[in-house]
């Protein structure tokens, strides 16, 4: 059974209108860069100081989209498991709240920031 919606036309009485006929929801570019960009603020937790927030780029094509996101991360730490949770993050994300398939994201480390104290920063690491 397939639903049928009705519109009620001035003079004329309701009319059926198909499923396939009624229109399509495009979401923009940049709304799914938005998704995108505060899926990898979650995925990244707190900032180092002076970091700036994760942003993104987005190409929406065919009901695909391609993400690359910018992040700057604290140093030492795990990048690339960070960069890994924040592709899985944003995968789910577009996918669920704007239900676009996403099948390439691109994480560019910008900057990494020196966690380690001022001293030991200054003295020679082995």
């Amino acid at each position: 059974m397939t639903a049928v919606s009705t519109i009620a036309e001035p003079g004329w009485g309701p009319v059926a209108v198909a499923p396939g006929e009624r229109g399509a929801t495009r979401i923009a570019d940049r709304v799914v860069a938005k998704i995108a960009s505060q899926a990898a603020r979650e995925a990244v937790g707190p900032l180092p100081p002076g970091a700036a927030p994760p942003h993104a780029t987005v190409v929406v094509r065919h009901e695909a989209a391609r993400v690359r996101v910018h992040v700057e991360l604290d140093y030492p730490g795990d990048i690339g498991g960070r960069c890994a949770r924040v592709r899985r993050q944003v995968v789910d994300r577009v996918r669920s709240l704007a239900g676009t398939h996403v099948p390439e994201v691109v994480v560019l480390v910008e900057r990494l920031h020196l966690t380690a104290a001022p001293e030991a920063a200054r003295g020679r690491t082995r």
